[in-house]
């Protein structure tokens, strides 16, 4: 193996002009390595190029955040990321670019997150017909979803069911108690109405819609760009979150193990600013390995910057980040100004 040359993230004044060109490029090369959600196709331990361009990706213990206060728990992931329309290869910088095609992973999300997806990202466009959603775990493995009805007068619903895996890859919460103002009614339907159940199945409210009583979430509609493209075959509720299995029912071969939390990134080409990089070979690295690998990847220059980098004379990128939700710690308020 080719000997691996450290070389740190200083500041520009003890690194010089050179230093800060080349830790600025190894910053936009750890921006392709959080393309994530999602995942790479895997084969054998060389990467193979792939006529579709797709980027062989693995992830193991990282928390992954869309937003502050959105964020999934991946266990473990592999896939791979496709470029899509009219691009040859993954865009770093165009979420649009590409869609992750997830192998299998294993991939939890707490009440909390949920519910600010469904608020921020789901229920938020115009003519959304619930806004306040919160999601409570039950002592009997079932999800409490509540919420109000804007087109109702903001009047407010609960239901409660089960979580459970559809045959077609998506989400349903099958409901087993509704109320409306805290009464009792018939069915989901009942609470929602006709209007309401017309705007969720008219796409206003991308991935979720409804099957009788029944919401139905996919995953693929509801997560930010980029776009997923997996199958849940399996959902289980544990304690304070949500767990589920994703698997595409083919015998697919995981690219090498890492110690630690990572993410890996191998194979074809990806476009990272005005660079591109052929046969890339990546790992995201984390710092402190005693929790999850906390990454965002609107933040993730501070998080490098916080870090450090080694390349080798082959040019295999080692990124090793500080988590997203250390980065202030230590640091002192600043003084107020008089």
């Amino acid at each position: 193996m080719n000997r691996i040359i450290e070389r740190h993230v200083e500041s520009g004044a003890k690194r010089g002009h050179k230093g800060r060109a080349y830790a600025a490029h190894c910053g936009v090369l750890l921006g392709v390595s959080f393309f994530l959600a999602g995942i790479a196709r895997t084969q054998d331990a060389k990467p193979q190029q792939n006529d579709d361009g797709a980027i062989r990706v693995s992830m193991h213990n990282v928390k992954y955040r869309f937003a502050e206060n959105v964020s999934i728990q991946v266990n473990y992931l592999n896939g791979a990321f496709v470029p899509v329309g009219d691009h040859a290869m993954p865009v770093a910088d165009d979420k649009n670019s590409f869609k992750i095609r997830i192998d299998t992973a294993e991939i939890a999300i707490s009440p909390e997150d949920l519910a600010n997806l469904l608020n921020q990202f789901v229920f938020s466009r115009p003519g959304s017909p619930l806004s306040g959603i919160s999601v409570t775990m039950l002592a009997n493995a079932h999800l409490s979803v509540k919420g109000r009805l804007k087109d109702k007068g903001n009047i407010p619903f609960e239901t409660e069911g089960a979580l459970t895996a559809a045959p077609d890859g998506k989400l349903r919460l099958h409901a087993e108690k509704v109320k409306a103002l805290k009464i009792p009614v018939k069915g989901l339907m009942d609470a929602l109405g006709i209007e309401v159940d017309n705007v969720i199945k008219s796409g206003q409210v991308p991935g979720v819609t409804t099957d009788g009583n029944d919401l139905m979430f996919d995953l693929e509609q509801m997560l930010p760009a980029p776009r997923i493209e997996g199958k849940v075959t399996k959902v289980r509720v544990e304690p304070n979150t949500i767990v589920q299995t994703f698997a595409n029912g083919k015998d697919v071969k995981g690219l090498p193990k890492f110690p630690g939390n990572y993410m890996a990134l191998q194979g074809n080409s990806i476009q990272v600013g005005k660079l591109t990089m052929q046969d890339c070979d990546i790992v995201v690295f984390d710092m402190d390995p005693a929790d999850p690998l906390d990454f965002f990847l609107d933040r993730y220059k501070e998080q490098l910057a916080a870090g450090y980098t080694k390349i080798s004379t082959g040019f295999q990128v080692r990124e090793y980040i500080k988590d997203f939700g250390k980065l202030n710690q230590g640091k002192k308020p600043a003084a107020a100004k008089n």
